[in-house]
């Protein structure tokens, strides 16, 4: 199949000649976009032209860092898949197929398709953690947790910190990324030590950052590889006020 790749191209966050670049490609309709993107990338270096940087690790929609805006959705047309998983039969022949970076302030550009996200890290550096020893894997049952407590801490879990939720707010929101490593651990006994420093650190954390407030558009919950709940906003909002009630 034929198509037509329009690719942001970048140097850098201060590269003043950013911009469109558009790409011709006869591709296999079985490929997954990242294929052809590898397929674009060597004819390029065989033409002697600088290769189309972008992020992948797993390809096997679990790391999630194969995070483009594809046609100006994140992760593109599919819901609940990341861009690795995304093939070219998705596309219609002689289609053209838009290519972005995440577009957000705390995330910006390193190179074409690659931003830096390293503000999530330090969100969860802040406080997404608990302060337990390490050791042998305790029995299963040596803290009961009933099923729908696990379950539901699980799907808050599930989150891979892939940022498109961020890239799809149209305030550049980071509410439901926080709220998941918010909430799979204030609903664990394992995490309630903690929840009340937690929560302030990580909110704190996401505002120094410049990540913009939650006006409840839910592009976020839509685009979420992992669909992550709203829920998770709703109950770091519930964990922000019981931390200014224990505080006072």
């Amino acid at each position: 199949m034929r198509v037509q790749f329009r690719i942001w191209r970048q140097n850098g966050p201060g590269d003043a000649n950013a911009g469109f670049k558009e790409y011709p490609l006869q591709a296999d309709e079985h490929m997954s976009l990242l294929e052809a993107l590898d397929l674009l990338n060597a004819e390029l270096i065989r033409k002697g032209e600088t290769p189309v940087a972008f992020e992948h690790d797993c390809r096997e929609g679990i790391c999630g860092a194969c995070s483009l805006v594809v046609n100006g959705v994140p992760h593109g047309p599919r819901s609940a898949t990341t861009t690795c998983q995304i093939h070219m039969r998705e596309f219609r022949e002689g289609e053209t197929i838009v290519l972005e970076p995440w577009r957000a302030r705390p995330f910006p550009v390193i190179k074409d398709l690659v931003v830096d996200r390293s503000a999530f890290d330090r969100i969860m550096s802040a406080g997404g953690y608990v302060s337990v020893r390490a050791g042998a894997a305790p029995d299963a049952n040596a803290i009961p947790i009933g099923q729908p407590t696990a379950e539901r801490a699980f799907d808050f879990a599930a989150c891979i910190g892939c940022g498109a939720c961020v890239a799809a707010c149209p305030n550049a929101s980071a509410m439901l990324f926080v709220g998941a490593k918010v909430a799979h651990l204030a609903i664990l006994p394992q995490g309630k030590v903690e929840r009340t420093r937690r929560v302030g650190r990580m909110v704190e954390r996401m505002d120094t950052e410049g990540f913009g407030g939650c006006s409840n558009h839910g592009e976020c919950e839509a685009v979420c590889p992992k669909s992550i709940s709203l829920d998770a906003i709703a109950l770091l909002n519930r964990e922000l006020v019981r931390a200014a009630v224990v505080e006072d």
